[in-house]
């Protein structure tokens, strides 16, 4: 297969390196579970292939889902980036200015539902959202799927790939296939906890990794499991009144605002700026806000206390959450462009 040939290739000539340069990255095949990972579960009608990847990698990386055929779905999931933005709100179609903080999609195939409020149960519904927001790419996908039928190669991959038009069927379905490959787990913390590479943590990122997962920083209880998420709807502390009302948008429920879903905190290094809103621009910054305890709000999570942190331990801290970043992911050709 010529992934696999090209990914050869690649490693061919890592390895001729003089002894004493980097060490090659490991550059996983597509579909390869990490250690430690379940397994990717795609839908009834959407099962993982080649054709179907190929299709939904074009589309990810093509203008044509957008209005004036400016941007894509890669203009604000930047692959260098873990396909995140480091923009607080990313642009739109003439330059419209979103409304919260791009979220990585690294590992997106194992999140139970879409969106900061939870509002979208699948990744096939998912595209949905940036296709009709006027302030991103502001169009509608009957008309996007016009499009393809115009294009000679879109018609021949879609055949092939669903036997079937280009339509929305086809649109949503390999665009999910292509971000279920997104798979992100050989970061350094991997390779120390599942790869049996003891050399791969700093002391400090030890010791930042004992303090993540201890009862004074209550870090992993919200940022949990192998993705670094539960998936639940929190209140942070961040604002005493808080423009956007979270949850609440989707539920009607008062118990509901400023609730906003728990974020991965893989590649969190790279992911910068944070928070829903993008309002903080480092990690020492989010470290500061939580060694605080957060700002009073009815429905702050009641995990969040001052951690009394040292200057060191935050340091520690922080060393570890940048253990988390995955080279290999946002390095691997698969991926680019």
């Amino acid at each position: 297969m010529k992934w696999f040939c090209f990914l050869l290739m690649v490693l061919l000539v890592l390895s001729c390196q003089d002894e004493g340069e980097i060490e090659p990255l490991y550059l996983p095949d597509l579909m390869e579970i990490p250690k430690g990972f379940p397994a990717v579960i795609a839908p009834e009608g959407n099962e993982f292939t080649q054709i179907r990847w190929e299709l939904g990698k074009k589309l990810f990386f093509d203008p044509i889902l957008s209005a004036d055929s400016s941007i894509s779905c890669a203009s604000c999931h930047h692959p260098q980036l873990a396909f995140s933005d480091n923009l607080p709100f990313s642009l739109g179609v003439g330059d419209a200015i979103g409304t919260r903080n791009a979220s990585p999609l690294a590992n997106v195939a194992y999140h139970p539902y879409f969106t900061r409020e939870g509002g979208v149960p699948t990744l096939e519904m998912q595209i949905f959202v940036p296709i009709q927001e006027h302030n991103e790419f502001n169009f509608n996908i009957l008309l996007i799927a016009e499009r393809l039928k115009q294009n000679a190669e879109y018609v021949n991959m879609a055949q092939k790939a669903y036997e079937r038009e280009p339509d929305a069927f086809v649109i949503t379905r390999s665009l999910a296939c292509f971000e279920r490959s997104l798979l992100s787990g050989y970061s350094p913390y991997d390779q120390y906890q599942n790869y049996a590479k003891t050399d791969a943590l700093s002391e400090a990122a030890i010791n930042g990794m004992s303090l993540f997962f201890g009862e004074r920083t209550n870090c992993s209880t919200c940022h949990s499991g192998f993705n670094f998420t539960n998936y639940a709807f929190e209140n942070n502390g961040l604002y005493e009144d808080y423009p956007d009302e979270g949850r609440f948008r989707l539920t009607s429920d008062e118990a509901d605002r400023a609730l906003f879903k728990v974020p991965s905190l893989r590649n969190i290094e790279l992911t910068a700026p944070y928070m829903h809103d993008g309002s903080m621009q480092t990690l020492e910054a989010v470290i500061t806000h939580y060694q605080s305890g957060g700002k009073n709000h009815p429905h702050k999570s009641e995990l969040l206390k001052p951690m009394n942190l040292t200057a060191k331990e935050q340091q520690e801290l922080i060393a570890f959450l940048k253990s988390l970043t995955d080279e290999t992911f946002v390095s691997n050709p698969l991926f680019s462009n």
